[in-house]
Order: C-alpha cells, then structure tokens, then sequence
C-alpha cells in the first residue's frame, strides 16, 4: 500500500513540475500578447493587468507605419526557406555515408559536427565578414543565405545521421536481394523512412534562421534587404527607450510562422525526434 501511495505521490510530483514548466516557458508569450493589445494608457500604468481592460489594434497599424515589416517578413521567409532546403539537401547523403560507412573519417566528421557548434558567432564573424567582402557577398542574401547553410549544416548533419541509423540495414539489403540498385533502394526504401527526420531536421534549421539576428546585422546594411530580427531593433528610441506598445505587436507577428508551421507539420516532428532516437 505504501508503494502504491509513494508511487501516486512521485507522479503527481511529475505532473506539477510538468505544469510549471509549461507555465514557464508560455509566461513570456502570453505576456506578449496581452501588450500588443494594450492601449498605451495601460502600458504606461504602474498595475499592469493580464487581460487588456480596452483592447485595440492601434499598436499593429502603428508598428506596419513606421516600419517595413512585410517586406522585412519577406526577406526572412526567402533566407529561412532558402537556408533550410539547402542544408537538409546537403546533409541528407553526407548523414547517410556517415551511419552506413563507418571509420576513421566518419570519426573526424562527427568531431568536426561536435567542435563546430562551440565556436561562438564573435569568433568567426571577423573572418566570414572578410571572406564575403572578397566574394562581394555583404549586403546580399545570397550571402546571408550562405552563412545560413554553414552554420546550421553540421546541426543537421548530427541529427539526420541519428535518423540513418534508425532505419534497418537489412531493409536495404533485402531490396538489393530483390534485384533494386543503390539509387533504387535509396529512393523507394530508405527515403521514404527518413522523411520524418527530415522534416524535423528542416524545421529546426528554418526556426535558426527565423530567429537568427547577429549575422544580419552584420551582413545586412541598406533597409529593404534587412530581415525582421534586425527591423524590431528600429523601434527602440536613440536613448534605448522601447516603443512598447508597436515593438510588442512586431514581436508577436513575427512569431507566428514559426507557431503555425509547428503546429501543422506537429506529428511528423515528434515521429521524426522518435525514430532518431532509436538505436540499433
């Protein structure tokens, strides 16, 4: 009986820490709604309130007025897209060459995936500024778009490998006994299994670049090229001093593509970080 009990009170114990996290991490969002509708005699009060008391949509036209946002959202969207799309297609075979072949290279490899991603983004800006200079890259996205493929491949090399070795070798071996060649089997057997890991794989490096904001400062100089990041560092005044109200609104519109595709794509994520955590 005591086991019984100590057994109910450690998974309440789960649940409530559970919901402390999710309050946790939906606090800063939810607040960030709430302001974006509050007019600003409520931004202003010394007793904020969770619910706007008179909700208006005064903070979005101002933030769409004195800002660029669509086309600030536009150039975010093509760099995001461009960037994920290029990343999965590159790491994809490297990822497959790297669970199938195993050796002192794919050794190297996957140490130069886990060094990569520990060298800060200060570290290497000086030299990547340099080296798209000569390739006159700055103030493009092309070259944004670059920086983009380079920094977020190795992530998706590491993770696109975890979802390579999820998947049977003997599969691919019976599919070569039935007579299919390397590129048939690849295609009918062992792409369609890796779709979930892919799709994750491509929602991450999107959700990167989405959010990325030191690179296109730093790349990004005439407005019409800048991205949404960067364009939400306008509304703050020359003193530091944050327009509040319209700041908020941008925030909010600028998260909700990384929430919608989330929310769409949800059940292939959760197969996809299933099966890459399935070992042999």
């Amino acid at each position: 009986m005591s086991a019984l009990r100590a057994s109910r009170a450690g998974r309440a114990g789960q649940y409530v820490a559970l919901v402390c996290y999710l309050v946790f991490l939906a606090f800063p969002f939810l607040w960030l709604v709430s302001t974006a509708f509050k007019p600003a005699r409520e931004l202003g009060s010394l007793h904020p309130t969770w619910i706007p008391e008179q909700p208006t949509l005064d903070n979005f036209r101002q933030a769409f007025d004195e800002q660029p946002l669509l086309q600030a959202a536009g150039n975010s969207l093509l760099a995001a897209l461009a960037a994920a799309l290029t990343a999965v297609v590159i790491a994809t075979p490297m990822a497959y060459v790297m669970a199938r072949h195993r050796g002192r290279l794919t050794t190297a490899a996957t140490g130069w995936v886990v060094v990569s991603q520990a060298f800060p983004f200060v570290l290497v800006i000086i030299p990547l500024f340099l080296i798209l200079k000569n390739l006159h890259l700055i103030n493009t996205l092309f070259g944004l778009i670059t920086v983009y493929v380079v920094w977020s491949l190795p992530f998706a090399l590491w993770m696109l490998v975890g979802y390579v070795r999820a998947v049977p070798a003997e599969l691919e071996e019976a599919a070569a006994v039935d007579g299919a060649g390397r590129l048939r089997t690849l295609v009918s057997v062992t792409a369609p299994l890796l779709a979930p890991g892919i799709v994750a794989t491509a929602l991450f490096a999107f959700i990167t670049a989405w959010n990325e904001f030191f690179f296109a400062l730093v790349l990004l100089k005439t407005p019409e090229k800048q991205t949404l990041p960067v364009v939400l560092t306008h509304f703050l005044g020359a003193e530091g001093v944050a327009d509040l109200g319209p700041l908020a609104a941008a925030a909010f519109l600028a998260t909700l593509p990384s929430l919608v595709i989330f929310a769409i794509i949800q059940k292939r994520i959760t197969g996809g970080m299933l099966a890459g955590a399935v070992k042999n």
